[in-house]
């Protein structure tokens, strides 16, 4: 199931260089266009960049509602349904496919980000441990994607969920600080589970303090994983009892 959803994948390069596109863009645009206006405290390409690998994986994880939502259209399942192979296998296929996708556009994006000024001052192992926590939310995020995509009534339904996951992050702490915000904004901003994985990325990356903000990552993708896992399953057995 996996080859399969990767095999769409290349064959689809319209979806994968949008996947890839839309972050560098936004990445361009908020250095260029915006980062001599941000006063962050220092260099703002460096504050910058955690934030926008989050948004590219919670972009590129939000497509997996759309592909899930065409299958189920186009009745394929039905088709595996006669064939000897376990029901999960079709949803672990496309978080599995999700997870290979994203860790090739976090690379490009961080490429990119080197290449205009992006200096990280982490060892292997931060890198390591940065790449963890994203695939952390990017599992967790893939696993909700396919509870919409069983949900909507059509793709272009499942679509909607792509749009709200990518504005998660604008409400947060990746671009600007949270104290900046007006107060009714910012206790949403402190206190949203994505905030605390762009503070434990840029604390890994670029050596800011983390605080509690991994115990925090962990826990709140962690448990969001477990839900969407167990929503998603019951959802495909109710979606293809019939």
């Amino acid at each position: 199931m996996t080859a399969r959803n990767l095999r769409h994948t290349v064959r689809s390069p319209d979806a994968l260089i949008s996947t890839l596109a839309l972050p560098i863009m936004i990445l361009l645009m908020f250095v260029y266009v915006f980062g001599g206006a941000m006063d962050v405290g220092g260099t703002f390409v460096d504050y910058v960049v955690p934030g926008i690998v989050l948004m590219c994986a919670c972009f590129g994880a939000s497509t997996t509602a759309i592909s899930v939502s065409v299958d189920i259209a186009e009745g394929i399942v039905d088709r595996f349904r006669t064939m000897a192979i376990s029901r999960s296998s079709f949803l672990t296929g496309h978080i599995t496919e999700s997870l290979l996708r994203n860790i090739l556009a976090t690379a490009v994006v961080v490429i990119v980000a080197l290449a205009i000024g992006f200096r990280p001052t982490a060892d292997p192992l931060r890198w390591l441990a940065a790449a963890a926590l994203l695939a952390l939310v990017v599992v967790a995020l893939s696993w909700m994607s396919a509870c919409f995509g069983l949900f909507a009534s059509s793709p272009e339904a499942a679509n909607g969920f792509t749009i709200f996951a990518m504005f998660i992050p604008y409400v947060s702490s990746a671009f600007v600080p949270p104290e900046t915000m007006p107060d009714w904004l910012r206790g949403f901003a402190e206190h949203q589970p994505v905030t605390p994985v762009i503070e434990t990325l840029r604390g890994l990356l670029v050596g800011t303090p983390i605080g509690n903000s991994a115990v925090l990552a962990v826990v709140w993708w962690g448990a969001i994983a477990v839900v969407c896992y167990g929503t998603a399953l019951v959802l495909f057995r109710r979606k293809t009892r019939n």
